[in-house]
């Protein structure tokens, strides 16, 4: 979304979802730089510490992705391929990349690499590609 008020979006709820947008991305990239540590350091203790993070940043994703939802979706009617949509979409991607990451991390830490590590790096790529395409198609229109 762009930081610019429709007029059919509430300005209430286009400040929640410009300052709670980027927080999930935040901890899904330390979720994944820890999935990393584990890798070559096999201390549990970065495992979980992954676990954690992913969770948070679902939860911490919810109210962002329902004002998105709404503004899409309900009010406004964007072209098909528009970097709007491009973005919800690919997000709506990665956080359903992310639950069954979440799940993953719920096994013995052993038994999370490598999916652990694949997911978590998805999620992270699904995520910066959204925010890339959205930020370089608002610049160039």
């Amino acid at each position: 979304m762009t930081a610019q008020v429709n007029p059919r979006h509430s300005a209430f709820a286009v400040a929640v979802y410009s300052l709670l947008n980027p927080v999930p991305l935040g901890f899904f990239v330390a979720g994944w730089l820890f999935d990393i540590i584990y890798v070559y350091s096999t201390e549990i203790s970065w495992m979980r510490g992954a676990s954690w993070l992913i969770t948070i940043g679902l939860v911490l994703s919810i109210i962002p992705r329902l004002i998105n939802l709404v503004q899409v979706w309900v009010g406004a009617s964007w072209p098909q391929g528009s970097a709007v949509k491009v973005h919800f979409w690919a997000y709506l991607v990665a956080i359903v990349l992310a639950i069954f990451n979440a799940l993953i991390h719920t096994r013995d830490a052993y038994g999370v690499v490598p999916e652990g590590v694949i997911l978590s790096t998805l999620v992270v790529v699904l995520m910066l590609f959204a925010n890339v395409q959205l930020a370089l198609r608002d610049r160039t229109a």
